[in-house]
């Protein structure tokens, strides 16, 4: 089984990333699912989608988690029935989990496309970036930024929270593989601490909350 990486963020908070290469059917062995995930998966049509699915299973076990201790709440947001913090995220044919038991944390696994260059003007003030001439660094940058909002926005998992005028993530280069962000929303404002990392064409971006201020 393709466990692509572990990271240990903190003695509290590990990363666990998978690259699904199985089969359907290899990703099934041993593994139950809840009702509720059952139909879940069957919905799915897109066999890629499954095979994420299950391979999120795996990971949990990674972290000594069954199906059964997962819930969702009204928003779709996971938890643990054990109060720990679970963040969940899947590109393609990478998963990942980031598993805390203390801070709220959130994770993000994008591809890297141009697609982001026409879209980023709907999450990010992209006169920021007239100064990347570089069209890669441009898109890996962006991808980082949008990376980052994404798993900010399963932190806080309020609906009507905007990319674009509710999450600021300040600027960094790519050799500090992190920087910090800020979330301003209905009058409360809260920090996250950032990291980033690339592999094989992907962006990895996780979000762990710092301190608040309402």
């Amino acid at each position: 089984m393709p466990l692509y990486n572990t990271l240990t963020v903190s003695p509290s908070i590990t990363i666990y990333l998978w690259q699904v290469t199985e089969s359907e059917s290899e990703l099934w062995q041993g593994i139950t699912l809840t009702p509720h995930c059952q139909s879940r998966i069957e919905g799915m049509k897109s066999g890629l989608h499954r095979r994420a699915f299950l391979s999120i299973r795996h990971l949990m076990a990674e972290a000594g988690y069954v199906d059964t201790d997962l819930y969702y709440d009204e928003v779709g947001k996971p938890h643990l029935n054990d109060g720990n913090k679970i963040s969940i995220t899947h590109s393609n044919h990478f998963t990942g989990i980031i598993v805390s038991s203390d801070k709220e944390v959130g994770i993000d696994i994008e591809k890297q496309r141009d697609k982001i260059l026409r879209i980023a003007h709907k999450f990010t003030p992209i006169e920021e970036y007239s100064t990347i001439a570089n069209t890669d660094a441009l898109i890996r940058k962006l991808t980082i930024v949008w990376g980052a909002k994404e798993s900010l926005y399963k932190i806080y998992a309020e609906p009507g929270l905007s990319f674009l005028h509710h999450i600021n993530v300040k600027d960094f280069s790519f050799e500090d593989d992190r920087t910090t962000a800020g979330i301003l929303y209905k009058g409360d404002q809260s920090f996250y601490e950032i990291e980033f990392m690339e592999f094989e064409g992907f962006t990895c971006v996780y979000a762990v909350a710092g301190e608040s201020l309402s």
